[in-house]
């Protein structure tokens, strides 16, 4: 099976226009996360991320702002989903340390490895054999199994992915995730799982951080705690996952320009095996662990981080066409549902087998 589509698609051509050409997107951007933000004060229980997405959706959709999303606003937005997700994935590292993961055990650790590994390559067999487009598979296989929309944005950077691909599969593994802020916390006393394990099961099984702290909050601080620091432990997969997509493209592009089957495949920039930004996540996660940083100054990296994914998540989701995604829909909703019936299931039995 390889991690990339037979079908390999182009990245789309940067803008050359002047800066002063993207301050329109810009400042949508800025207003939708604005919007998220004010949603999330409003109705906790909905993460600033989730409400930013739905926001960019809507307002591709929306009469009299279509027009802006599709025309003058589509430069700046585009910037915010790609330059703006890289830095929020960099500051995305602070909230790792090796200590964290280490503390967890080994037993936690394999249990982790495990569910990212079956959901990761079940998502992305199972997208393959329902015919998705394009990089839908690799990308709904990535955000389900790492950490959402963050890990989508990071492998679509190296795999040259379609933005319309990156938009879809954005919304539907936001869509799974708010769902199980809803789901999960029903089934928390039914399974027979108490506090600690519920928490683990939430972190190895929601999608976005956000997300598992909006689910796992239910049960307490206990289940919060031991959340994040599984949550945590997945993002810790998102580098050697970025690498090894680029090495398969670097393969994919390799083999097609020794069949001849493509000259600009041969002719186009080689993906680094870790991009800087990756590096950069990497360097922030050395950094975390060394205990230097002050309190103080973790809490304002992450309330940036917040607001660039924000930002970010509002561009990809004002790329959303409905009426496209529709046509996709049931197939797409499928794939979802299996693979969100996978990691719970997988997750769950490992929290029984390990505590």
């Amino acid at each position: 099976m390889t991690l990339i589509s037979s079908r390999e698609r182009a990245r789309p051509s940067r803008s050359t226009g002047r800066p002063s050409n993207k301050l329109p997107g810009l400042a949508m951007a800025a207003a939708g996360v604005a919007l998220s933000w004010g949603v999330h004060r409003l109705v906790p229980a909905v993460p600033m991320l989730t409400a930013a997405v739905v926001l960019g959706i809507a307002a591709a959709h929306l009469p009299g702002v279509r027009a802006l999303v599709r025309g003058a606003g589509r430069p700046g937005l585009t910037l915010a989903g790609k330059r703006l997700m890289r830095a929020g994935v960099v500051l995305l590292g602070l909230k790792l340390g090796l200590d964290d993961v280490l503390g967890l055990g080994w037993a936690t650790v394999v249990m982790v490895l495990v569910t990212v590994v079956a959901t990761f390559f079940g998502t992305l067999w199972l997208g393959r054999r329902l015919g998705l487009r394009g990089d839908q598979p690799l990308l709904i296989a990535t955000g389900y199994s790492i950490c959402g929309a963050s890990a989508i944005g990071a492998v679509s950077e190296v795999s040259g992915s379609d933005e319309e691909d990156v938009a879809t599969s954005v919304a539907l593994v936001t869509l799974c995730g708010t769902l199980a802020i809803a789901v999960l916390p029903l089934l928390h006393h039914p399974l027979g799982l108490d506090d600690a394990q519920f928490g683990r099961w939430v972190g190895a099984g929601v999608h976005d951080v956000g997300q598992v702290v909006a689910t796992a909050q239910t049960a307490g601080p206990t289940a919060l705690t031991e959340a994040v620091l599984v949550k945590l432990m997945r993002v810790a997969l998102l580098a050697p996952l970025v690498a090894a997509v680029a090495v398969a493209v670097r393969r994919r592009r390799a083999y097609d320009a020794e069949a001849g089957a493509g000259a600009g495949a041969a002719e186009g920039k080689r993906p680094a095996l870790v991009p800087l930004f990756v590096l950069g996540f990497l360097a922030m996660v050395v950094v975390r662990t060394t205990g230097w940083v002050p309190a103080a100054a973790l809490d304002g990296a992450q309330h940036a981080q917040e607001l660039l994914l924000a930002a970010a998540l509002f561009g990809l989701g004002s790329a959303v066409h409905l009426p496209t995604l529709v046509r996709t829909g049931g197939r797409v909703a499928a794939l979802g549902l299996c693979s969100w019936a996978v990691i719970a299931g997988v997750s769950y039995g490992g929290v029984l087998l390990t505590t």
